[in-house]
């Protein structure tokens, strides 16, 4: 049996996915096979594994630094909302069933057995397991039927380490009042305290850490600074949203839908110098980027009347007529095209328009496509990317529109070479001029797909390329895992961690 510890915060964005994907590396770090758990993990950025099951990408950056394959074992039920009220709820990697809030609250209870049955699988197979709760573990109202915080931390004997976000504020109030919150049992279950995103000296916090162990009698096993690594993050609070500066000499601007999903997809450009990559949600905030990107979205319909009525729908037409490039990925895909169905009421129901630049009809079914993919972009590819032909790409796919093409004339973007690890041969994607789409998630992340892709731009732009160097996007990515695992193990006790670990609960 594995031995377990537990990530819980006080709050959403609290660090608990990136604390436990640090637990994960230094414990791999020590010689353990650890693997990551999330019980529950409610977001729009999914990963399909080689099985072809769907789970949250947060569990999937745990697992990528624990060193191991991604399972679906590790996340076994991930909500997607669909709108404010509602999500499609899979479990065990396939859809369930769409449920209101709601009924989900009412009967989450009945699919423990299908969670207990996934960790004890991976208690059978590891040395350690690291737990994230989700949200905050003291809402009151909603811990009756808790499956992912301390309902969990029982059913798998693992001492919870509760985390703080200093960098809001508020972080003493938070801490003693989640524990405040907590009956007699589930304060036994608390062995250690994190502060977490810490800016300044840590001297003068001193104090404050001392009458709080005084106030609720649990140690403080570090203070971990506001680390400044470049790690894929959870969708509903990403910093990525927000950030602002100078444009680089390529300004690529992605379109932040209300119900985006899967925006890691552009990660990988982040990282190539001289671009900057934005998320824009008005028309005021678009400017001229050399790019526009509309990314996948849970709702296709209803993002794209979004668009449709703040005026970026006609933005981006008038940038596609200046015969600027616009590429669609998935539910962005899909906009592209000039008809959306959708007869069974997946979405909105009904029929509307789409934006025309491609010839493409999509119309969404009652099952979903989840397939890992291997190919590469068709020789003849059309417009300012003609030199991507040939190169491999690789991802995932997860939708439920079917798109096909209204004009057997026009270009295709890329030929499927391997979907769910057998051969094939089935083409994928439309270009015609400038505008592009696909339905793979994970499209840019091939070093020379972003490099290329990039160099056109700046050939498109009459600007110089020199400054683009390769990029090795695993290397970066073991990179910043690694100074990750070193920014806590430099500022917790380890010791204490490790003492917390083998005596358990």
């Amino acid at each position: 049996m594995a031995k377990a510890i537990m990530i819980q915060g006080t709050m959403s964005n609290a660090g608990k996915s990136l604390i436990t994907a640090g637990l994960c590396r230094i414990f791999k770090q020590d010689g353990y096979r650890v693997a990551p758990f999330k019980a529950q993990n409610m977001a729009l950025n999914s990963f399909i594994t080689k099985e072809g099951l769907e789970m949250g990408r947060a569990q999937v950056v745990q697992a990528e630094a624990a060193g191991i394959e991604p399972s679906v074992l590790m996340n076994p039920v991930l909500l997607k909302p669909t709108n404010d009220t509602s999500s499609q709820v899979i479990v065990n990697g396939e859809v369930f069933s769409n449920m209101s809030a709601q009924e989900y609250y009412r009967r989450k209870r009945e699919i423990v057995p299908e969670i207990m049955k996934a960790y004890s699988q991976l208690d059978a197979e590891y040395d350690v397991i690291v737990l994230e709760g989700a949200g905050s573990p003291a809402e009151i109202n909603l811990k009756e039927n808790d499956i992912v915080n301390m309902h969990m931390a029982k059913l798998a004997k693992a001492p919870v380490l509760l985390a703080g976000d200093i960098d809001r504020g508020g972080v003493f109030a938070s801490l003693a009042g989640t524990m405040m919150l907590f009956d007699e049992s589930e304060k036994a279950m608390v062995k250690g305290i994190l502060i977490n995103k810490f800016r300044g000296d840590k001297t003068i916090l001193q104090p404050g850490l001392d009458m709080l162990e005084d106030i609720i009698h649990v140690p403080t096993l570090g203070v971990i600074p506001y680390l400044h690594v470049d790690i894929d993050d959870e969708d509903s609070q990403t910093e990525r949203f927000d950030r602002k500066g100078a444009v680089g000499l390529i300004d690529i601007a992605v379109i932040r839908l209300p119900r985006i999903s899967n925006f890691t997809d552009f990660n990988v450009l982040e990282c190539v110098p001289g671009v900057t990559l934005r998320y824009v949600k008005s028309v005021g905030e678009l400017k001229n980027p050399d790019l526009i990107i509309i990314p996948g979205t849970k709702n296709t319909m209803e993002d794209l009347l979004w668009m449709r009525q703040n005026g970026l729908e006609a933005s981006i037409l008038k940038h596609a007529a200046g015969n600027k490039p616009v590429f669609g990925v998935c539910g962005g895909y899909q906009m592209l095209g000039t008809v959306l169905s959708d007869p069974y009421g997946v979405e909105a129901g009904g029929t509307m328009t789409g934006m025309g630049l491609l010839p493409a009809k999509t119309v969404f079914e009652k099952e979903k496509t989840r397939t890992q993919v291997k190919g590469r972009f068709l020789p003849g590819l059309s417009g300012l990317l003609g030199d991507l032909a040939g190169v491999e790409i690789e991802g995932y796919e997860i939708h439920m529109g079917q798109t096909e093409s209204l004009d057997t004339q026009e270009g295709q973007l890329a030929v499927l070479e391997e979907i769910s690890g057998k051969p094939a041969r089935e083409m994928i994607g439309m270009s015609r001029g400038n505008v592009y789409g696909s339905y793979i998630h994970g499209i840019f992340d091939k070093d020379e797909v972003a490099k290329t892709l990039v160099t056109a731009l700046c050939t498109a732009k009459g600007v110089d390329s020199g400054e683009i160097a390769g990029l090795n996007v695993a290397a970066y990515k073991e990179q910043q895992y690694d100074l990750l695992a070193q920014g806590i193990r430099d500022n917790i006790d380890m010791e204490l961690l490790y003492q917390i670990l083998e005596k358990g609960v």
